[in-house]
């Protein structure tokens, strides 16, 4: 049970370094994809995050069929579609803000699937966010086209769809559940990988790969699956979903920000303008419906 006890300054820095994990975590995806193939590499980032942790972690008790839904539309829609889409499509600033439109399309798949309404301020929220999403297809170049942008926005939508799963799962233990998960991610995105890139393109990604590309595999699994997933799951274990969850809107300002340090990634005004509409209607979403909530009482 969620425990309301007080949100110190600990919990606070553990959630920052969360959110830093991953929101950097794009800007590592492009640094690789410079030697490795973007199907190879989701394929390597699911192998470590289920090896060797499957080994100590208990199996999540919940159906085998739910974990692999989960495992395809996280690892071969989410993680298979980003990888793509930042391999010369998109600029990973920018994938780290319309990936979080993951929001819009979970609450759109509960009303279709769950039968429930939108809230007037969710209506606002929607439109902050399509504007900012309409702001980036009008300013696109050949760094952010618009075959990068629809990439983002199926892979946020998939996102949602392991989300609906794994809210249908009941499972407690994230990290369990991810790694388990990840059983079913491993296999179609090593298959999609011969396939689609070809077996001399793996050899040649491996051969080439480098101590710093390994440390980027490294970095996607042991950095934002068992830390993240892990620190994430105990951060919402001990305090109120409704005050660790509004960490989540520091992603893509962590994501921006590491790419135009790293990657020097310009922040022109419209870019800054469509970050302010798609956070906005983050901010609306998570904050709104509280407002709303306290006027009812």
């Amino acid at each position: 049970m969620t425990q309301t006890r007080a949100f110190g300054w600990r919990p606070l820095l553990l959630g920052f370094a969360v959110m830093a994990v991953w929101g950097s975590n794009f800007t590592v995806i492009k640094l690789a994809l410079g030697t490795l193939p973007p199907l190879l590499f989701a394929t390597l980032r699911f192998t470590f995050a289920l090896l060797p942790l499957v080994f100590f972690l208990p199996r999540p008790q919940v159906p085998w069929r739910n974990l692999a839904a989960y495992g395809l539309f996280i690892g071969l829609g989410q993680f298979g579609l980003l990888f793509l889409a930042i391999n010369g499509h998109i600029a990973a600033g920018l994938a780290s803000l319309v990936v979080q439109c993951q929001v819009f399309f979970t609450i759109a798949l509960s009303m279709w699937i769950g039968g429930e309404r939108l809230l007037k301020i969710q209506w606002l929220a929607l439109a902050c966010a399509v504007t900012g999403i309409a702001n980036i297809a009008l300013h696109g170049d050949t760094s952010t086209t618009p075959l990068g942008l629809a990439l983002v926005l199926a892979a946020a939508a998939c996102w949602a769809g392991g989300n609906i799963v794994q809210r249908r799962s009941g499972a407690t233990n994230m990290l369990a559940y991810v790694v388990w998960a990840s059983l079913f991610s491993v296999p179609p995105l090593l298959a999609l990988s011969l396939i689609v890139e070809g077996p001399a393109a793996i050899i040649h990604g491996l051969r080439a790969a480098t101590p710093m590309v390994w440390a980027a595999v490294l970095w996607q699994s042991v950095g934002n699956t068992m830390f993240g997933y892990g620190a994430w799951g105990w951060l919402l274990g001990r305090y109120p979903t409704s005050t660790v969850a509004p960490l989540s809107l520091l992603v893509p300002v962590f994501g921006m920000g590491f790419a135009a340090w790293i990657l020097h990634e310009p922040l022109p005004g419209w870019k800054l303008a469509a970050a302010g509409l798609v956070l906005g209607g983050l901010c609306i979403n998570i904050f709104g419906q509280r407002l709303a909530a306290r006027r009812a009482l």
